[in-house]
């Protein structure tokens, strides 16, 4: 009888132990859309009112409060990391490629707006993958489920920022790379750079197309001349903080008219012509630059559910603050 119990039970713990290594637990597999839906079920529609509101006053802000998103789940996941204070600016909102960020306050905002709601219940990480939606979605983008269920974490390192952040300087092979190390697939990296259709970016990201490319005072040779002129009208040399649409015309709109500029050589940064510098993420800018009845919308839905998975915190990982800009 004894020996046929510990058969028994080492059977069991091999069993649990295939089904483990079968079945691994992925922090991601915790999210789910409607996470809120009994402890807040009015979380979303809080968040859209203020996104609603704020864009209505000022809707260049659409393009920075998505781009808090990507600059969050780019360092550590997307744990709420990006909108951490530092008391020695050694946050990641403080490393370079973070001070163009806008609409921070509007971001306490929503929180103020939830904790008076729903007291500890929605985490600073989820406010922004529904900010993202919202403002994309709110000027007749495109719109998908968001999954929730993040929670916020409490470490935010402003070299961790320098380290992981694709610069606009980046060619092809190393973003690929970058994204692949995110688990994010070569489509997904040309589709989210279609969010480059709305928003500006600032001279001191792309001025050495124009006037250095190489050290010897030269231009781009990938950059249409024609660009480089109206540019030129835009930022002077040794201008860094002016700043040009990067989707000149509709710049505050959200459509696929990115890809047609990218196709005739007037994207704003190197990183946005590398895309011409791969079979598929060039056949995906083309595809789109010239089909009637572009798929951008529903491929930024799915890709932007992707990103919003890395690196998340869930269960009992990290927590919901109180306050988005500093830990419990």
């Amino acid at each position: 009888m004894a020996t046929s119990k510990i058969f028994s039970f080492l059977f069991l713990q091999l069993m649990f132990v295939l089904f483990v290594l079968i079945h691994p637990t992925n922090a991601h597999e915790e999210l789910k859309v409607g996470f809120y839906a009994k402890t807040c079920p009015e979380a979303e529609a809080i968040v859209k009112k203020v996104i609603v509101q704020t864009l209505s006053r000022a809707p260049t802000l659409a393009a920075p409060l998505l781009r808090m998103h990507f600059h969050d789940c780019f360092v550590r996941g997307c744990d709420g990391s990006v909108l951490l204070n530092s008391s020695t600016n050694q946050a990641e909102k403080n490393a370079i490629p973070n001070q163009t960020l806008r609409g921070f306050q509007i971001i306490d905002n929503i929180k103020s707006a939830l904790e008076k709601a729903c007291p500890g219940v929605v985490s600073c990480a989820d406010i922004l993958a529904i900010v993202a939606r919202d403002v994309v979605a709110t000027p007749k983008g495109p719109f998908w489920e968001v999954e929730t269920g993040r929670r916020d974490g409490s470490v935010s390192n402003i070299s961790e920022a320098l380290l992981n952040l694709p610069a606009p300087t980046a060619n092809i092979s190393s973003l690929k790379r970058e994204f692949q190390q995110k688990g994010l697939s070569v489509k997904d990296l040309v589709v989210l750079s279609g969010a480059h259709t709305i928003g500006i970016g600032h001279c001191g990201a792309f001025t050495n197309r124009l006037y250095n490319f190489t050290g010897k005072g030269d231009t781009d040779p990938t950059l249409d001349p024609n660009y480089i002129t109206k540019l030129k009208g835009k930022c002077k040399q040794g201008d860094l903080f002016s700043f040009a649409e990067m989707d000149p015309g509709s710049f505050k709109t959200f459509d696929e008219d990115y890809y047609t500029l990218v196709a005739k050589r007037r994207g704003l940064f190197q990183s946005d012509a590398a895309l011409l510098d791969d079979p598929e993420t060039k056949a995906y800018v083309r595809l789109q630059a010239t089909t009637h009845g572009s798929t951008f919308f529903k491929d930024f839905g799915v890709s932007m559910i992707n990103m919003a998975r890395v690196g998340v915190l869930t269960g009992k990982d990290g927590e919901i603050r109180k306050q988005c800009s500093r830990v419990n």
